[in-house]
């Protein structure tokens, strides 16, 4: 079963899919229509997508009549701002030691 960076990764790795939630974290909730306005793929390639950011938990959708209402949920990105601070601190003290390896090296 893979884990919640990977779902978020692969997701995410879309070009078309990372589009469409950079910019409803942007422009806020927005139909699909509105999307598929900009998207420059068909609505039903936009819903595709849409389903997809739903399943990972990025966005969330919201019926009002005939028209679905999409919003991205940015607290899912949570995995990811932690996976990239457990990498930014991993290289931190690899920069350290070779910091220090160097100076080692000069005296």
């Amino acid at each position: 079963m893979p884990n919640a960076h990977d779902i978020l990764f692969t997701t995410l790795a879309d070009p078309t899919r990372r589009a469409i939630f950079e910019r409803l974290c942007r422009e806020g909730e927005q139909t699909v229509g509105a999307l598929t306005a900009q998207a420059g793929v068909s609505q039903p390639a936009v819903s595709k997508h849409l389903g997809v950011l739903r399943r990972a938990g990025l966005v969330r959708d919201r019926h009002e009549g005939r028209q679905t209402h999409y919003s991205a949920q940015l607290a899912a990105l949570s995995p990811l701002v932690d996976w990239t601070r457990q990498m930014n601190a991993f290289w931190e003290s690899r920069f350290d030691d070779l910091e220090n390896l160097l100076k080692r090296m000069d005296q």
